[in-house]
């Protein structure tokens, strides 16, 4: 069913980094329902052309998929040229692409006086290569995107683009301190790019999701054989005020109220969609 509200979208052409993924999905499937014209890019092609093809054909509304590589210029380039020629001029760019690892993960929440012979279960023990590779996917992701698909808004002097941060960006989580850092600079980013954009009309905003079950927390929040909840996960749902991890599509009106033009005079700005965790003092 089409968004009566934001029947201005109807047409326009949104591209997706990251649009593979359990989010990036969702947020494609709520443009679609608006009319928005869907370019999904993923890493993984074929997850990007069968969502393409599969909003498409269920939807009615047009969707393309390409393969693309965020930390790669070169393959954004590419690709960007390959829209122009099959589906046109670009009006919109989500910034979805990100993630977590593992590898960028300390299997500590803090560091005590029972655990100062455990230093490498904790900071100490942090690869630089894995950190460098959460902070690169999650900002350097958004950061290249930005310069190769937004030069054409720019030209255009209209256009709007939708970073995606995180709560780690107000208060960075235990464990992972390079998602934390990462959605920080995020957060950092779209205010400096919004002022720079402010007066030849593309407008910068960003969103920061709670806790949303995704492939990338996943390990962190359940039980990989039984699939409760952790410790962690636990923690998580009590101290967010609805009791509850957001769903996919609860992220999509407000996606599609900073894309249309309801949002016309706002830019700079990040909205927690959290189910009230940045409210809740944890008493």
């Amino acid at each position: 069913m089409e968004h009566q509200a934001f029947k201005a979208l109807k047409d326009k052409v949104c591209v997706i980094t990251g649009g593979g993924g359990v989010l990036g999905t969702s947020m494609a499937h709520g443009l679609a329902s608006a009319g928005v014209i869907t370019v999904i890019l993923d890493i993984n092609e074929e997850a990007a052309k069968k969502l393409a093809s599969d909003i498409t054909s269920d939807m009615g509304v047009k969707s393309y998929g390409y393969k693309a590589n965020v930390l790669d210029r070169a393959s954004l380039e590419e690709v960007r040229k390959q829209i122009l020629e099959e589906v046109g001029e670009m009006d919109m760019l989500i910034n979805g692409a990100g993630g977590n690892s593992p590898k960028a993960t300390t299997k500590l929440e803090q560091i005590t006086e029972e655990e100062l012979d455990q230093l490498e279960d904790g900071f100490f023990g942090l690869e630089l290569e894995g950190f460098q590779k959460v902070f690169d996917l999650n900002f350097t992701g958004t950061l290249l995107p930005t310069m190769v698909f937004a030069r054409d808004m720019v030209a255009r002097q209209k256009g709007v683009v939708l970073n995606v941060s995180s709560m780690n960006a107000y208060k960075p989580l235990t464990k992972i301190p390079a998602y934390s850092a990462a959605k920080a600079s995020v957060n950092n980013f779209t205010e400096w790019l919004a002022v720079h954009f402010a007066k030849v009309g593309v407008r910068v905003n960003a969103i920061a999701p709670g806790f949303f079950l995704t492939n990338q927390n996943r390990f962190l929040v359940t039980d990989e054989q039984t699939g409760a909840l952790t410790p962690r996960g636990e923690k998580i749902i009590s101290n967010t005020p609805m009791g509850v991890f957001g769903e996919p599509e609860d992220l999509n009106g407000t996606v599609l109220f900073l894309l249309s033009d309801m949002s016309n005079f706002i830019t700079g700005i990040c909205i927690p969609v959290d189910g009230g965790y940045s409210a809740f003092g944890g008493v």
